[in-house]
């Protein structure tokens, strides 16, 4: 008893205190206390006669921990026993805190679904679930409400993976594959019946008159709509591994459930809820009927669909009709995505064979509207109603049905309202001082493409609509420009109007796509681009960007060109279309020549007057990039005299961007390569073999190079200065070098850079290996220069040029590596970003080096050169500094590391081979966790990289009964008897290879194909015993089935590794993988599978 007392002052401790050393120390204490052998009873006296809440939580808390205990786990009596004693605890004690008893009801859930294929005399114990149930549903309404919560949560502890974790040993190389099987069972056991229970038991409660005000009653009632509502929301069929998604827009109802869904009543009992219940439940009744909506098409036949759907949209009409409910913002937002439900599993034609089809249209579409305008109530539901909008508009083509849809009466209705509310936002956003949409481009985007589609139904609407505010609105902007006093926040509301306009002109350009699209339409939209926007608004603003810009406004400019550019700008545009006419009448731009000159000249002047402003830059030169791709834009742009100014004059004083102002931070030049891979392109349409054009091109670069060099060669210089200018310059050689992808244009660059401007690399890497911002550019460029980009490297015969540029990346990633391994601990949070990053990126180098096809290898070691050498022991090195979880923590590491892997497992696996036993190890047991990551790039790697290593093992293997050279025959030697010592790393990988095959989604199947030939030839008997235990896993009568699965894989397969051997493996792998999977699907889903698959 006196420990009795302890624990509960530290269970008071751990919970109440604010101090935190006790608090911590308590929970020291208690974690202590969990895991002593006596924990067991201590809890069961806990429970017993604990005085505090708080020590029965403890308890509750305790026991869930040792029934999910993986290691020793509790036998099945004791277990059995824990289930009996805390339903009964329950029983007999209603008036616990929630906090305890919501944690016993976890714990029998936790009890209930771990045992649920555990039998005792031929019973399977755990599954009597109603049973246990029934006698808290005859009592008060307390125990109604704790019998209530027990299905509840136990529909939603079986429905969630998470708690797969906790399986037993020997289960959890398949959780998920374990976790399935307890779902289905319990999904073609039980939940049915729980389903119709808390039907039943919502029917009793409605026919009552429930006296909402009892707290009791009311709590009731919640736990009843809450399970139902976990009852439909149950992963049926294993599809949505991810809670956050709302597309998921069917719902798998299992064949066997049908009564409930033909049967009216269901239906009704959930509308009627909605009418008579308070407004704080009434969102869990109308999430319940989302989930009803959305049930698969297939349960029913054409009629019954008819039928279900007519009930489904007089429940809407009747919400519709009485919409007092809907101002509370849950409700209104369930009842969105109610709406949003009606068409995405319903085709239009089907609705409008409803028949008040006529009415309810007009009441979704008084609804909309009303909604639309009242733009500042629960933004996030409009994005449901607008969804339902433009799937309607999406589907007009296609209607085959007669009766009327009527949509070419209310779309446009939609359309006015959503763009005038969010002109009438501007105002009140500014006076009042809120929070502006266009801030979040995302959701501004979002709602935009919706309203594309929308807007292009009854196009000439929308079209005269958006004319004539534009005009209005341009207009007054003019007239407050021009007077002397207009205040600014007038001149701002016109702004942020025009903003709107812009931005939506563009979406409904850009919604062209998705119509097969008419003359008629292209001549609207000449209407529009004329109009305005673009052009008398730039001359506008361009006049007004001396003083002050706005941003947005030119963000939404932007985003009208890129909308432009993408429809009508490009080889597959008809030149006699619609539109340029208009243009040409209106504006004078007769063909697309001048409509792009008119893009530079507002790309020239973004980049001068707002180089300081990021986002503007950046979207600016993506817009250039975008123009620059493609030959026959490049070739029309070259002929511009704006695009020869700017190949002629990039420097800081016209481009303010590439000025090394001492303002902003170093990665902020990230803008400059993307600038520069633009003017490449550009410049390479006629430079040919012209080297003065470019050593013209290079002037400034040429200088800052220079300026560089000078800093370098002095002593005492300006260390910020030189690494502004040193980063600024590489950003844009990389960017050069990425657009010269041809051997003529990319050798003068080489020519360039080496060897005159190599060692000043070299040198910024010794001084400021510790600073990511400067190396981190450097390595990439350095990537790029060794990168074989279309064939561009190819040296001549008598050029020593290819070992010579290999010596100076084996130098550059030594000198990296030793320098960046002397850094001490990092700490974890910056590890990445000042270590692993620039590994990454050498790593990369290595790869594109090995593997680009221009050095000979063999002549380092022929020649006593150790830069090849060097370079590999550097990797070793790095590598060996990371550890394992890193390498497939972070996405880009593990693609560097694994693609070099591959490389050299592929062409250097003498190197490989001559490692010492540790790193061996570490690198296979790095390509065994790679086989298993989520990233198919990384697992494709290691299978071939696994491949190889194998490959190279049963060669080896086959030739030691030959003769063959002593100083070969030292390497594979030990590398063969390193293997030998340890036999179990390449049969885990065996394992985990066919376990992948059977038993999971397996994506890349060619490429598991390929080692696992090797790995069963390098271990028959390992396999043999493999195959047994997997034939015995399987239920008796599937065993032979399995069996012969394995017999047909090695039919006709030959000892040998011969590609025509592999092949025949391959096929055969594939036809057992379809029949394994075949046999298995019949067994873990019990009978009716197909059914629910149907």
């Amino acid at each position: 008893l006196q420990s009795l007392a302890q624990l509960e002052i530290l269970c008071k401790q751990l919970y109440e205190t604010t101090d935190t050393t006790t608090r911590l120390q308590a929970e020291k204490a208690l974690v202590e206390f969990t895991n002593s052998p006596d924990c067991l009873s201590k809890c069961q006296l806990l429970l017993e006669r604990g005085s505090s809440s708080y020590s029965q939580l403890l308890a509750a808390t305790c026991l869930s921990k040792l029934v999910s205990r993986t290691s020793n786990p509790l036998p099945l009596e004791q277990r059995i026993d824990i289930r009996n004693y805390v339903l009964n605890y329950l029983a007999t004690r209603p008036k616990l805190a929630t906090f305890v008893t919501q944690a016993l009801i976890q714990l029998y859930a936790r009890i209930t679904k771990l045992g649920w294929f555990d039998c005792q005399k031929e019973d399977y114990v755990f599954r009597n679930v109603i049973a246990d149930v029934t006698r808290f549903l005859q009592d008060s309404v307390e125990h109604c409400i704790i019998g209530v919560t027990i299905l509840s949560q136990l529909t939603n502890e079986i429905n969630q993976v998470s708690s797969s974790a906790f399986f037993s040993e020997a289960d959890t190389t398949h959780p998920l594959t374990k976790h399935r099987k307890i779902a289905s069972s319990f999904r073609d056991s039980s939940l049915f019946d729980i389903f119709t229970l808390s039907c039943n038991l919502l029917k009793q409660a409605s026919g009552k008159n429930l006296n909402l005000n009892d707290e009791s009653q009311h709590g009731l009632l919640m736990q009843l709509l809450k399970l139902a509502h976990n009852c439909l929301n149950f992963d049926f069929i294993g599809t949505s591994t991810d809670e956050s998604s709302d597309d998921l827009c069917t719902v798998q109802i299992p064949t066997s459930w049908r009564s409930a869904f033909l049967d009216s009543s269901t239906l009704q009992l959930f509308f009627d809820l909605y009418h008579s219940i308070p407004p704080s439940l009434s969102p869990l009744v109308l999430s319940c009927l989302v989930q009803i909506a959305s049930v698969r098409r297939s349960l029913f036949n054409n009629a019954e669909r008819a039928k279900f759907l007519s009930h489904l949209v007089d429940g809407v009409k009747r919400i519709l009709e009485i919409p007092q409910s809907l101002s509370d913002p849950n409700n209104y937002h369930e009842f969105c995505r109610l709406l949003a439900r009606l068409k995405s599993n319903y085709q239009l034609g089907e609705l409008v064979k409803v028949e008040n089809y006529p009415e309810v249209i007009r009441l979704i579409a008084n609804f909309t509207v009303t909604s639309l305008q009242h733009w500042e109530f629960a933004p996030n539901s409009v994005h449901y109603l607008l969804s339902l909008w433009q799937r309607l508009a999406a589907s007009v083509p296609y209607v085959k049905a007669t009766e009327p849809h009527m949509l070419e009466t209310y779309t446009p209705e939609v359309t006015k309202a959503y763009i005038t509310s969010r002109l009438e936002s501007v105002h009140i956003i500014l006076r009042d001082g809120l929070e502006d949409p266009l801030d979040d481009t995302g959701l501004v985007q979002q709602q935009l493409d919706q309203l594309s589609t929308i807007g292009r139904c009854e196009y000439e609407k929308t079209c005269a609509l958006l004319v004539q505010l534009f005009d209005q609105s341009a207009q007054s902007y003019q007239e407050l420009l021009q007077s002397s006093n207009a205040s600014a926040m007038d001149i701002a509301v016109q702004e942020g109007r025009l903003t709107w306009l812009v931005y939506i002109i563009g979406a409904v350009i850009g919604g062209r796509v998705s119509f097969a699209s008419t003359d008629e339409q292209d001549a609207m939209d000449g209407e529009l681009v004329c109009r305005q926007v673009v052009l008398q608004l730039m001359n506008l603003t361009d006049s007004r960007l001396a003083q002050a810009g706005n941003e947005k406004l030119e963000l939404a400019m932007l985003s009208f060109f890129e909308q432009f550019r993408k429809i009508y700008i490009g080889d597959q545009v008809q030149k006699s279309s619609k539109l340029y006419r208009r243009l040409s009448e209106v504006l004078g731009l007769n063909d697309e020549t001048m409509v792009l000159s008119v893009f530079i000249g507002k790309i020239i002047t973004n980049l001068k007057y707002w180089g300081r402003c990021e986002p503007i830059t950046s979207k600016t030169l993506q817009l250039l990039n975008d123009l620059s791709i493609g030959y026959p834009f490049v070739r029309k742009l070259v002929k511009l005299s704006a695009v020869q100014f700017m190949l002629n004059n990039h420097t800081s004083e016209h481009f303010s961007f590439l000025g090394i102002n001492n303002q902003s931070n170093l990665s902020d030049m990230r803008c400059r390569t993307t600038f520069y891979t633009a003017l490449g392109r550009l410049l390479m349409v006629d430079l040919g073999e012209d080297e003065d054009q470019f050593e013209q091109f290079m002037l400034p670069l040429t200088a800052a190079f220079e300026a560089v060099a000078q800093m370098f060669s002095t002593n005492t210089f300006n260390e910020q200065e030189a690494k502004r200018t040193l980063v600024g310059l590489v950003r844009d050689l990389r960017g050069i070098a990425f657009a010269f992808n041809a051997k003529t244009s990319f050798m003068m660059l080489f020519d360039w850079i080496y060897p005159s401007y190599m060692p000043i690399l070299q040198r910024a890497i010794e001084l400021w290996y510790h600073d990511p911002a400067c190396t981190t550019p450097v390595l990439k460029l350095m990537a790029e220069l060794v990168h074989n980009r279309s064939q561009r490297l190819q040296f001549d015969v008598s050029s020593p040029n290819g070992i010579l540029l290999f010596r100076e990346t084996s130098k550059m990633i030594t000198t990296y590596g030793n320098r960046i391994l002397t850094l001490g601990e990092v700490p974890k949070d910056q590890v990445y970003a000042l270590k692993l990053k620039g590994i990454s990126i050498c790593f990369s180098m290595l790869k594109a080096v090995l593997s680009g096809n221009y050095v000979n290898f063999g002549v380092f070691r022929l020649y006593g050169d150790d830069a090849l050498d060097n370079a590999l022991q550097t990797f070793i090195k790095l590598l060996l500094s990371i550890p394992h979880s890193d390498l497939l923590d972070y996405p880009k590491l593990s693609q560097s590391y694994y693609s070099l892997l591959e490389v050299l497992t592929q062409d250097h696996m003498n190197f490989i081979a001559s490692l010492e036993p540790h790193v061996i190890m570490y690198i296979l047991s790095s390509i065994s966790e790679g086989l298993t990551a989520l990233d198919t790039m990384v697992c494709t790697g290691c299978c071939s990289s696994l491949d190889h290593i194998v490959t190279y093992l049963f060669k080896q293997l086959s030739r030691s009964t030959k003769k063959r050279s002593a100083s070969m025959a030292q390497e594979s030697d030990r590398f063969l008897h390193i293997m030998q010592q340890h036999p179990e790393m390449i049969q885990q990988m065996l394992s985990t290879v066919l376990n992948i095959i059977i038993f999971e989604d397996c994506r890349n199947q060619w490429s598991m194909s390929r080692p696992l030939l090797g790995l069963i030839l390098l271990n028959e008997k390992y396999f043999a015993d493999l195959r047994n235990s997997i034939v015995n896993s399987q239920p008796p009568e599937k065993q032979q089935a399995m069996h012969l699965c394995f017999e047909n894989l090695m039919e006709g397969i030959e000892r040998n590794l011969l590609t025509k051997n592999r092949d025949r493996f391959t096929q055969n792998l594939s036809v057992f993988r379809r029949e394994v999977n075949d046999s298995m699907k019949n067994s873990t889903y019990g009978v009716n599978s197909n059914d629910m698959m149907s």
